[in-house]
């Protein structure tokens, strides 16, 4: 018997034992990435460009069709223009939060001792719920950075992370996945009872993150004279916020809006565009795993139950969920909450498992180590798992109709039960 069982299909390509190579591929980049974490861009370009020469030669792939589109295909260009644009205009939404000065007067706010840190985390897991999850991750690791004096514990980072996730996963205007449940024909009602288990998460590694960060460096209080709140700033990250939720809205496009905002800001304040080189670095590195993972020949899911919904949400911890909600959708069956929730917070249980993640490390470069994050960060995956049973045994699992065959017809009720 061989040790290597190769097939190469002039469509298909190369599969070893059945497997494609493609997930080979993209699993040693994700290893690379994890062992070699002050690398992470050369190596995530670097599987990207090994992945695309492999496809272009090996699988008469077509790159211009699956960047651009067609009418039955929408093209990668879309999401890769709004990642981008979000990733760098929320850095620049971070600066102008910072050089307000309002996050220097929360420490006088915040309830003492690992309650502001708890507190914190809830306003974030607020935020997420009506904001984009990279814009509420970002204000979050923001006034982290201020009230604990840029010492944050890394397990608090994660904490800040699976917030914004947690926050969004019930919530059509909260994540790029619930969003797209929603454009595609799904109703809002059927995924807000994905909060039950963000709250389940959310009650058990807020606690722990808040001690980890308590024990690092607890919020100081100050009695020195603050400087002035600056008002103008403020307005700017409002209206970045508005524009970010009304384009999402309208336009199913937030990054214009965010974009449109920071230009109207610049005659407001004058921008600090210092933060900008690193976003594209971070922004750069999320697009190549984005786009490798969106060559992976998946055609579809294993059969929609809680059970491969609950496996999904660990591989959307180094998978893109944005595919995984795409394959999902097409193939129909699932408890659109049970699904918004898993790959919605899976992402938190690994630094670069979600765009709120990626844009955290911008800020903390500590935070680009698997290890690291998986060590002090281990609340949030046990917290996955305690909000996924929650879920389960409080609402139960109540698969819908494929909604794309059903058009026209009677939905399910807001329960998420069948129609009988």
């Amino acid at each position: 018997m061989p040790l290597v069982s190769v097939m190469l299909d002039a469509a298909s390509g190369i599969h070893i034992y059945g497997i494609a190579l493609e997930f080979f591929l993209f699993g040693i980049t994700l290893i690379g990435v994890a062992l070699f974490h002050h690398h992470t861009l050369k190596i995530a370009l670097g599987g990207l460009m090994v992945i695309l020469f492999y496809k272009i030669v090996f699988c008469q792939f077509d790159v211009l069709h699956h960047i651009l589109g067609d009418n039955t295909h929408q093209g990668e260009w879309h999401v890769i223009l709004n990642l981008f644009g979000l990733l760098t205009g929320f850095a620049i939404l971070a600066r102008h939060f910072e050089d307000s000065h309002l996050p220097e007067h929360l420490p006088g706010i915040l309830p003492s001792g690992w309650r502001g840190g708890w507190v914190l985390l809830l306003i974030v897991f607020f935020f997420s719920s009506f904001l984009d999850n990279i814009a509420a991750a970002i204000i979050g690791a923001s006034l982290a950075h201020v009230i604990y004096k840029g010492k944050v514990h890394v397990g608090f980072l994660a904490a800040i992370v699976a917030a914004s996730n947690a926050g969004g996963a019930g919530s059509v205007l909260g994540d790029t996945t619930t969003t797209m449940m929603w454009i595609d024909g799904v109703s809002p009602l059927d995924v807000l009872h994905a909060f039950a288990g963000s709250f389940g998460a959310f009650a058990f590694f807020s606690f722990f993150g808040a001690m980890q960060q308590q024990k690092l460096q607890p919020i100081m209080k100050e009695d020195s004279v603050l400087k002035q709140i600056d008002w103008g700033r403020i307005l700017i990250v409002c209206l970045i916020l508005a524009g970010t939720i009304a384009t999402n809205v309208l336009l199913d496009f937030p990054a214009i809006g965010v974009w449109a905002a920071i230009l109207i800001g610049m005659f407001i304040r004058k921008t600090n565009w210092n933060d900008l080189p690193h976003a594209i670095s971070g922004s750069l590195f999320l697009l190549s795993l984005v786009l490798s993972a969106s060559m992976m020949p998946v055609s579809e899911l294993p059969v929609a139950s809680w059970q491969s919904t609950l496996v999904l949400g660990f591989v959307s911890s180094v998978f893109d969920n944005i595919p995984l909600t795409k394959l999902a959708l097409d193939q129909g069956g699932y408890d659109w909450g049970v699904l918004a929730y898993a790959v919605g917070y899976g992402g938190s249980m690994i630094w670069f498992g979600s765009s709120a993640g990626v844009a955290i490390s911008g800020i903390f470069p500590q935070a680009k180590s698997v290890s690291a994050w998986l060590k002090n960060g281990w609340h949030v995956i046990i917290g996955y798992v305690i909000g996924f049973a929650v879920l389960i045994l409080a609402l139960g699992w109540h698969p819908h109709e494929p909604h794309k065959e059903h058009k026209g017809q009677s939905k399910t009720n807001v329960t998420g039960h069948l129609p009988h």
